[in-house]
């Protein structure tokens, strides 16, 4: 099998499996003369259109009539945010129902960030121009007109147009399709994307207290410890330099022994923060010494037409080093590989080895700390492991060179 990065870096490589397909009327069977069970459900739907339009209906215009009545008071911008919040929740409940009775997953808008916000005046402020109430509380405002046509002429077809029944709910389910995509999800790709990034935000936050935390644990027990002992070995070589020299000068070469070990726990805990040899040299380098740590024999291949965004660059090393020490403690493996190449605007990492497979991104392997590290950054994260392997990781980082960052850093 070739494995090279040019063999690859024409097509990415599989993506985490994401949520199902949406369906939509392009997909679903179409409408016959036999009552199957999409078409009873498409009923269902239509039979609740009415008295579902008219709690709407009635909620809309009871609650924001009386907040818009009532402005010129002090509960009337209040009780106007309070009902927008209502509307935002009915469109939840409307956006169930589409899911349930007609087979569409309309993607649920992002909240309001009530946390944020500091205070009751922003609050009420972000409420009132919210965009996602408004255009729920006009989805449940113009319902009401299409949940009486819709109810009336299901209920009549239901006794009198019995064989054409399936045709008229299939036509009538696609507005009422078409009406939640329109007004019940998220308005654009915009809104969606921050939906995703305040995710992402949330998980990089998380990794950096985790990596500040372990740093404070690794100094505390580790160098800061041993540091701490070393200072009272030399104090009583102190002690003893006049009264005992022999003793003293034995104190002051295990303090020197000490001394080495301190250094060299501080070394590895500053490669583990960011290892000079990335910094001076790239991945190429820093990834040929992660390969010489590995228990197992690794060859490392490294494509790049330049050096990627510190950052980039950076998860890039950690993701290979810590797959790497999963080779080392459990695949069993005789050889592995590592290769890195540049395909479009992505970086590409590709971790092989030949052991006993069974990886898994929720087994608790650390696998699934790093998916969440690289989905932060609009990158991918794919493990092939089959049972008896080979085990195959893929990775995807956005490319971002340095050149075009200071460049951008100008122009800006």
């Amino acid at each position: 099998m070739d494995t090279s990065p040019a063999s690859r870096g024409s097509a990415a490589p599989g993506s985490a499996p994401g949520p199902g397909p949406t369906p939509d009327p392009q997909r679903l069977p179409p409408a016959r003369f036999a009552f199957d069970a999409v078409t009873w459900r498409e009923i269902a739907n239509l039979l609740l259109n009415l008295p579902m339009a008219l709690i709407g209906f009635v909620y809309v215009v009871t609650t924001l009539s009386l907040g818009a009545g009532l402005s010129v008071t002090v509960i009337g911008l209040p009780l106007l945010a309070f009902g927008l919040g209502g509307c935002r929740l009915l469109g939840r409940l409307e956006r169930a129902r589409v899911r349930r009775l007609l087979g569409v997953h309309v993607e649920e808008p992002r909240p309001l960030r009530t946390r944020t916000l500091g205070g009751f005046l922003p609050w009420l402020w972000a409420s009132l121009k919210d965009p996602v109430a408004w255009r729920h509380a006009l989805y449940l405002a113009i319902r009401l007109p299409w949940g009486i046509v819709t109810f009336v002429v299901t209920l009549v077809s239901l006794f009198v147009l019995w064989p054409v029944l399936p045709f008229l709910a299939r036509g009538m389910s696609t507005v009422d399709r078409a009406l939640a995509r329109g007004l019940l999800q998220p308005s654009d790709e915009l809104e969606r994307r921050i939906a995703e990034l305040e995710s992402d935000r949330g998980v990089v936050v998380d990794t950096a207290a985790a990596d500040l935390r372990r740093i404070e644990r690794d100094l505390h027990d580790g160098a800061q410890a041993r540091l701490v002992a070393l200072a009272m070995d030399l104090g009583l070589a102190k002690e003893k330099l006049l009264e005992d020299p022999e003793a003293a000068a034995k104190m002051v070469g295990e303090a020197h022994g000490e001394v080495k070990v301190a250094l060299q726990e501080l070394r590895d805990l500053a490669r583990g923060i960011h290892p000079a040899i990335l910094t001076d040299r790239g991945l190429d380098a820093a990834l040929s010494s992660v390969a010489t740590r590995c228990t197992v024999p690794v060859s490392v291949t490294v494509d790049l037409p330049a050096r990627p965004a510190e950052a980039i660059e950076g998860i890039a090393y950690f993701t290979v080093s810590e797959l790497l020490q999963n080779v080392s403690k459990h695949s069993r493996a005789r050889h592995a590989s590592v290769e890195v190449w540049h395909a479009g605007d992505r970086l590409m990492i590709q971790v092989r080895d030949d052991g006993r497979g069974g990886a898994d991104v929720s087994g608790g392997s650390g696998l699934a700390g790093l998916a969440e590290r690289l989905d932060s950054v609009d990158g991918l994260f794919v493990v092939a492991s089959p049972a008896g392997g080979p085990t195959v990781v893929t990775a995807e980082l956005p490319w971002r060179d340095r050149e075009s960052k200071r460049q951008a850093a100008r122009r800006g």
